[in-house]
């Protein structure tokens, strides 16, 4: 998706994706008190394209069901992510289009967590930092530009496991 540029990781590990989650009665009745868990937000954030890849977070072993955690009683949802490579400049961007599909996604009572898996990134405390930020995020998203490359970062492929 870099438009020619060179990758960074220009040959990345690829992992089978998980099988779709299977849906029961209660899941389909509106009845059903259903409280949002970790499995839920890992299925809205592993089809997310990768931005250097025509890979998704999933098949890159960015996220993994393991690093979600969801406190539903206290409106919490935190994600790790693992970018594919220590240097890995795309990882604010990563983090960002997690937060923002988890932001449009979610009720707006949740107050979402998105962050390095630590120790996996250079420069993880800066990125941390930024994603952290609600006004820097806020700030992020008014850039057309960028908005738009998480846009296509959000965009759903056909692809199945």
């Amino acid at each position: 998706m870099s438009g020619g540029a060179r990758l960074e990781n220009a040959n990345p590990l690829i992992f089978q994706r998980t099988g779709e989650r299977l849906q029961t009665a209660n899941d389909e009745d509106e009845d059903v008190a259903d409280p949002i868990d970790d499995r839920e937000i890992f299925d809205l954030i592993r089809s997310i394209n990768d931005p250097e890849h025509p890979l998704s977070l999933e098949e890159l072993n960015v996220v993994e069901q393991v690093r979600v955690r969801v406190d539903d009683q206290e409106n919490t949802v935190g994600v790790e992510f693992t970018p594919t490579i220590p240097h890995c400049s795309m990882a604010t961007l990563i983090g960002l289009s997690i937060k923002v599909k988890l932001l449009r996604s979610l009720p707006e009572r949740f107050k979402i967590d998105v962050h390095i898996t630590p120790g996996t990134h250079a420069s993880e405390d800066a990125v941390n930092k930024q994603l952290a930020d609600k006004e820097r995020v806020a700030a992020a998203l008014e850039n057309s530009q960028l908005l738009e490359v998480v846009n296509q970062c959000l965009i759903s492929n056909a692809r199945t496991g």
